[in-house]
């Protein structure tokens, strides 16, 4: 039986809302836009359209999936971040809204030359960051081939795949030269949090982009143990930090000589971001 627009939606949310899913009406929105290609405005133009069979399918699919916990953004395969849609994969994490506190304070220190994202995922950071600052090139590294294959993917849908270089590389193991900015997202959940993660989080998440086991620290400790051989005099580093990680994460910083360095809030006002300066 052909249903319009206005019907399949209205299903969809029902749907959605019987299975307890927060939001659901505006999601049953997300999940047509994607599944038809429109913008979600587009419904209010067009509600009587009639969707092929095609159609109806995909987007009963897509509620089916959402219905059992996986994101709309895993859904649809694409994030929105800073403006802008970003392809994911099962491969790379799925970037959250809290991550643009680190790109607000990159973009607040001014325009640099060279860049480094470190356990760059699907690229966001680096490839954000390059489309704000057209004059700068950058290096971004994961220990994930699949990881580097998204972010050059990303990197070239927005127009700076020439600007930007990819490597494989575990953190600062094997890096030459040095850099006026170093940028990361670091696995930072402890590993006795894991099983306390919302499902749509610890089912659909790489482990490896969430935790690295133990106390969280790893990586930082790994990142600050080479700041002084790659992050040049006068240059910034910007660590992404889970909210009760601020002040450990400062004295890595501390130790490893940095200078004025401060832990900035995301929008909920929870520590989000460990700035820190190299002197000279």
């Amino acid at each position: 039986m052909s249903r319009t627009l206005r019907e399949v939606l209205a299903e969809g949310a029902r749907a959605l809302a019987a299975a307890g899913v927060a939001g659901a009406a505006r999601d049953a929105r997300r999940l047509l836009a994607g599944v038809l290609g429109l913008e979600a405005g587009r419904f209010a133009l067009e509600p009587e359209r009639v969707l092929g069979a095609g159609e109806a399918a995909r987007f009963e699919a897509a509620i089916a999936a959402r219905a059992v916990g996986k994101p709309v953004s895993r859904i649809l395969g694409r994030r929105a971040f800073w403006g802008r849609d970003f392809c994911i994969t099962p491969d790379v994490l799925d970037p959250r809204p809290e991550t643009e506190t680190l790109i607000e304070a990159a973009l607040a220190l001014g325009q640099v030359g060279r860049l480094l994202d470190l356990g760059t995922g699907s690229g966001i950071i680096a490839v954000t960051l390059l489309a704000e600052w057209p004059e700068a090139r950058a290096l971004a590294t994961d220990i994930s081939p699949a990881c580097l294959e998204v972010a050059a993917e990303n990197a070239a849908r927005h127009g700076v795949g020439a600007r930007l270089a990819l490597q494989r590389a575990d953190w600062l193991a094997g890096l030459k030269g040095r850099f006026e900015m170093i940028v990361s997202n670091p696995p930072y959940i402890r590993a006795d949090e894991m099983a306390g993660l919302a499902c749509e989080v610890r089912d659909y998440d790489p482990t490896l982009a969430l935790s690295p086991g133990g106390d969280g620290l790893d990586a930082y400790r790994a990142i600050a143990a080479g700041l002084g051989a790659h992050l040049a005099p006068g240059g910034h580093v910007l660590l992404e930090i889970g909210p009760e990680q601020g002040a450990e994460v400062a004295a890595l910083l501390v130790r490893a000589g940095l200078e004025r360095i401060r832990i900035l809030p995301d929008l909920d006002g929870r520590d989000r971001v460990v700035l820190g300066k190299m002197p000279g």
